[in-house]
């Protein structure tokens, strides 16, 4: 029931988040028309049956930093994503590539179907904060053409790219241990940090 309410607000969260969006949308550029393409939660447990020491059992699977990644062809999936499989969204940082991949049928087995949600920390926001000042990375992303918008410097520097492992990498053995495959790499153009 607790992972329910929060499961609950977290969704909550992101419609009026996405309210908010197509607002200002519609503010500067005349029209709201923007549809969601994809909603996905990486911090969430759910209930699923899975196959262990041969036999089906139902369990509680816990995908702290990782989403679902189940294959196209399955049961259970949305009629959008029947054949492609979901779509997983693995960020990078805010001045490096993200990707989009899908999970392969050896995911399931592997890992329940779960594909890592983003590239991972190499640094606490502690010490990002030590490292790295918010206005001189705020400089350097509008260099290679990112616009920023944050609630403060602090909140820059604990997100700066060097508090992050390399996306490419990380992506890299994701395709290389066969539980994903690379469908799409995207290039950041704004960054909007709360």
């Amino acid at each position: 029931e607790a992972m329910s309410a929060a499961a609950n607000f977290a969704w909550t969260n992101r419609q009026i988040i996405s309210y908010w969006v197509r607002k200002a949308w519609k503010n500067v550029f005349g029209k709201s028309e923007l549809t969601l393409l994809y909603d996905v939660a990486h911090n969430i447990a759910k209930i699923e049956t899975r196959k262990i020491d041969g036999k089906l059992k139902k369990l509680v699977v816990h995908r702290k930093g990782a989403t679902r990644a189940f294959p196209g062809g399955i049961d259970g999936l949305p009629k959008e994503f029947a054949q492609t499989g979901h779509p997983v969204f693995v960020p990078g940082s805010m001045g490096t590539s993200s990707y989009v991949m899908v999970g392969t049928r050896a995911n399931l087995d592997e890992t329940f179907g779960t594909i890592c949600h983003g590239a991972g920390r190499r640094l606490s926001r502690a010490a990002a904060r030590k490292k790295a000042d918010g206005g001189q990375i705020k400089q350097e992303l509008e260099k290679i053409g990112v616009t920023t918008q944050a609630g403060s410097l602090r909140g820059l520097a604990e997100e700066s790219p060097l508090a992050y492992k390399d996306v490419d990498i990380v992506v890299e053995a994701v395709e290389k241990a066969g539980i994903g495959k690379k469908v799409a790499r995207l290039k950041p153009l704004a960054v909007v940090k709360g």
